[in-house]
């Protein structure tokens, strides 16, 4: 399970050093092919490819003509690369993406439960900050049972 926080930086080459507890993680469950995409372009997610397989096993039940299908489709595949963990424990960030993210400097590496999410720092504090956790946060969570 990929859970937590770990910050992290982008280098000059666009390269993420996938933080160690992670990418033990991911390496050991499911090797070091990954998919590095994004939905809205905001963020970057990292999925080790047999997580992002099952994925695209739930979207070929739906019908190829689906509006909502087709929109994820074309943002996750014009985000989206296939790539691999390199023998440093190193992503290379496509470029789009990297530009659309702000992917630069000082970034905030989150685990997701079967796939990571890194933010631009600043960025995602400024989103905590826009887009609080409120009291109907809670009750719809607690009506999902949480």
């Amino acid at each position: 399970m990929l859970r937590g926080n770990s910050p992290a930086k982008i280098d000059d080459r666009g390269r993420l050093k996938i933080p160690n507890g992670f990418r033990s993680f991911i390496e050991d469950e499911h090797g070091r092919a990954i998919y590095v995409t994004s939905v809205l372009g905001d963020s970057v997610r990292i999925y080790p490819m047999p997580v992002w397989a099952a994925i695209e096993q739930k979207l070929s039940t739906i019908p190829s003509t689906h509006p909502s299908r087709l929109k994820f489709l074309d943002r996750v595949n014009f985000y989206g690369q296939v790539t691999e963990i390199d023998s440093q424990g190193r992503v290379v960030i496509p470029s789009r993406l990297r530009e659309s993210a702000t992917m630069v400097g000082e970034v905030d590496v989150f685990g997701q439960m079967n796939y990571l999410e890194v933010w631009n720092h600043e960025r995602f504090v400024a989103k905590l900050q826009r887009d609080p956790f409120t009291d109907d946060d809670a009750r719809a969570l607690s009506d999902l049972g949480l």
